[in-house]
């Protein structure tokens, strides 16, 4: 498929990091105020509200980290094992917030605009592959210029 956009696989992990920015922010923001009202009401311990939102933002710092260590990844072929994952990642998330609670419109909007974005890079690196495949690089180049002189 012959797409003529080019996105580079780092654009889509910079997508990810910025959502899942805006979902940890939203519920360490919630977790934090859930707290402040749980400690005021009841005095000390936790409530399960919060320890849910605490936990959200937890695996969306790690996310994060996780997100960061795959821009340094130089293969094509990486990117696109770890591009798929994150397609149907966010794309089941999409699935089941529009099941569980379509009532969180914006959280179904941004999970659905990322895994479009991850399915549109994920067309483009295939074609991205496909040309690295009919090009040579400097160190083939290299090679044959000395095979060339020898003979």
């Amino acid at each position: 498929m012959k797409f003529k956009i080019n996105i580079k696989p780092k654009i889509s992990y910079y997508v990810s990091i910025l959502v899942c920015t805006i979902i940890l922010l939203y519920f360490a923001y919630k977790g934090f105020v859930a707290y402040l009202i749980h400690r005021e009401l009841y005095g000390s311990g936790l409530d399960t509200l919060v320890l849910l939102r605490a936990s959200i933002s937890g695996i969306m710092f790690l996310l994060i980290l996780l997100f960061i260590q795959f821009v340094k990844i130089p293969d094509l072929k990486s990117h696109r094992a770890i591009l798929r994952g994150i397609f149907i990642g966010w794309t089941s998330v999409f699935v089941i917030q529009i099941i569980i609670n379509l009532s969180s419109i914006y959280f179904v909007i941004l999970a659905g605009l990322v895994s479009f974005f991850s399915l549109i890079t994920l067309f483009s690196l295939e074609d991205q592959i496909k040309e690295e495949k009919n090009t040579l690089t400097e160190k083939e180049i290299y090679l044959l210029q000395q095979l060339a002189k020898k003979k």
